[in-house]
């Protein structure tokens, strides 16, 4: 795999309704730009080359979308993100086994920050930057009302809604505790990978085990199959944001960086 060299809502239940009609997509795997001895140990890497494994998200109800764009310099791309009282999100077609390949890596640039957002309430949930971990409904796992409430929403949007999801944020500021509840939905939790303006116009590289953090998130393991959605919201505070994403991988083991900063 080639080393990159820069310096340089979840709002309610219908938008995890509304990003469930992405599961109806392939489920082949999805692999970007990885050399053929990596294959074993990576599903997915996407260096945003271009935006031909994605798919938009618009909510109803939210007229003003956020901009996705592929952006080179000096021979290399990334994707920039830009909101401005906004809300839209990308949604990656491919979908993975979060038991076989549960390793989540992504490098990522904040270039401001919501003085309006938190985390903890409705109206400060906005932020420059998060990544989506998207958990397939399974019918095993919920009781008899839940399953007519799932089947309900399946024959209003096409599809079941995902089972819960996992948001990796970077918040405005600090929290009391690193994994929040929604404040829309208690079946998506927001992972704080950052918070606060210290590194904000710098390259910050992060990696987390999906399975381990929706253990820790939920009390309970996942259902198997999982997707990866990005956005940049700024709807709730009306302000706005840019923020770039150097590349994101899914991985079956873990690279050995430094957590919360560049490479080794």
């Amino acid at each position: 795999m080639r080393v990159r060299c820069r310096p340089s809502k979840m709002k309610n239940l219908c938008v995890l309704c509304l990003l469930s009609l992405y599961f109806l997509f392939s489920t082949a795997h999805t692999l970007i730009g990885i050399e053929s001895s990596q294959r074993d140990r990576v599903f997915l890497f996407e260096d945003f080359s271009d935006l031909s494994s994605w798919k938009p998200l618009y909510f109803k109800k939210i007229k003003r979308h956020t901009s996705y764009e592929v952006k080179k310099e000096n021979g290399l791309s990334f994707l920039e993100a830009k909101s401005n009282s906004s809300a839209s999100a990308l949604v990656h077609k491919a979908v993975f086994n979060v038991y076989e390949f549960p390793y989540l890596r992504f490098r990522i640039l904040v270039r401001n920050i919501y003085e309006k957002g938190n985390a903890e309430e409705k109206s400060g949930d906005d932020y420059p930057l998060r990544i989506y971990v998207m958990f397939k409904y399974d019918p095993a796992r919920v009781g008899f009302w839940d399953r007519i409430k799932y089947n309900s929403l399946r024959l209003l949007y096409g599809s079941y809604p995902p089972y819960a999801t996992i948001n990796y944020i970077w918040a405005n500021r600090k929290h009391s505790h690193s994994i929040l509840t929604s404040r829309y939905t208690k079946r998506a939790k927001m992972v704080v990978i950052e918070s606060g303006k210290d590194h904000l116009n710098s390259w910050r590289q992060y990696q987390v085990n999906m399975l381990e953090d929706f253990i820790r998130a939920f009390g309970e393991r996942p259902p198997a199959l999982a997707q990866i959605a990005i956005m940049n919201d700024s709807d709730n505070t009306a302000e706005g944001s840019v923020s770039l994403i150097d590349y994101i991988e899914v991985s079956r083991a873990p690279e050995n960086i430094k957590m919360n900063g560049e490479a080794k």
